[in-house]
């Protein structure tokens, strides 16, 4: 393999954005309603072997260590949100949001 055996030669770089038509404009609020998120509750756990995990089968119930009308963590993706109540509606679980983490309501109010 041949050596290069040239000086050093100074350069100088310029920086290129990315988005360089964007600069002059600014994100509003209501430009995020659109963004999706993932909401999610922690409705328990259970400590398993993993000769009980094994042994799970379609009809196995799992215990959680959550009791009914307990509240549930919410996490907004995985980030933790705030606090629900599980509500049974129809045949589907539902979370009814009880707190949300660092909010008031007026801190509410204003997105809505």
């Amino acid at each position: 393999m041949a050596q290069d055996n040239r000086p050093p030669q100074e350069h100088e770089f310029t920086e290129e954005l990315a988005f360089s038509g964007l600069e002059q404009e600014h994100l509003q609020w209501r430009d995020l309603r659109r963004v999706r998120l993932r909401v999610s509750a922690d409705l328990g756990a259970c400590p398993m072997t993993v000769r009980e995990v094994l042994a799970l089968q379609r009809g196995s119930i799992v215990p959680l260590s959550k009791l009914a009308g307990e509240t549930a963590d919410l996490y907004l993706n995985e980030v933790p949100l705030g606090k629900g109540e599980v509500v049974v509606l129809g045949d589907t679980l539902h979370v009814r949001i009880a707190e949300v983490a660092g909010a008031t309501e007026l801190d509410l109010a204003e997105y809505e």
